[in-house]
Formats: structure tokens, sequence, C-alpha cells
């Protein structure tokens, strides 16, 4: 089931519930085991499963515990630079300075000159 799919909060908290649930038994922990891991109590750990508003520090504790807190980054990425400030760090380009050879002792020819005499 789609969570856009889902026309309240508390269906929305209900899935999300579900879905924790299925982390847990899939990481092959008991309710207790979890809540010990979390540091919360078992009856936190039901709530939420069961889709019970929780504090958000607490489902923090748990996505962590289950080594799913990396899992926020697709849902919250990290803003990289916005355009207008990639054209304000750009800087001016610059003249290219050919080096200063020091004169040749004797003038350049194109070296046919001498070839008709």
């Amino acid at each position: 089931m789609k969570l856009s799919e889902l026309e309240t909060d508390a269906a929305l908290a209900t899935e999300m519930g579900r879905r924790l649930a299925h982390l847990r038994i899939d990481a092959s922990l008991t309710q207790a085991e979890l809540a010990e891991k979390a540091g919360l109590g078992r009856a936190t750990v039901e709530r939420m499963e069961l889709g019970e508003n929780i504090q958000i520090y607490n489902f923090y504790r748990v996505l962590r515990a289950l080594n799913h807190l990396e899992d926020l980054n697709s849902v919250f990425p990290e803003a990289g630079p916005r355009p207008m400030d990639l054209l304000e760090l750009k800087k001016p380009r610059q003249r290219v300075r050919k080096s200063r050879l020091p004169p040749s002792p004797e003038p350049w020819v194109w070296g046919d000159e001498g070839a008709d005499a």
C-alpha cells in the first residue's frame, strides 16, 4: 500500500506502525528487546506498532536501534547549493598571459631565403 493513498493521519500512523513491526521482526527482535535496545519501554514500542500517537524522538530511537536511521535521508535529503549560489561562487574568468621569452640573438627567418642564391 502506498502511503500517499492514505487519506487520514490515523491511517498513515497505522500503516507506519505495521511497517515498523515488519522491520522489528526482520531484525529478529521482540518488542521488549527493541525497546531495551532503543532505551524505551515495551509499551512505547507496542503503541508505535499500533499506530498510536508517539513522540518523534522515540521514533528516531527505534529507527537507530533497527539501523534504519539512515533511511531518513531519502525522505529529507541534504540540501545542495542552489543554482544562484553556484553562479555567485564562480570566479570571473581571467586572461591567459603568455610567457615572455628572452629575445633571440638572431632574427627569425623562414629558412628558404638562402635557397635561391
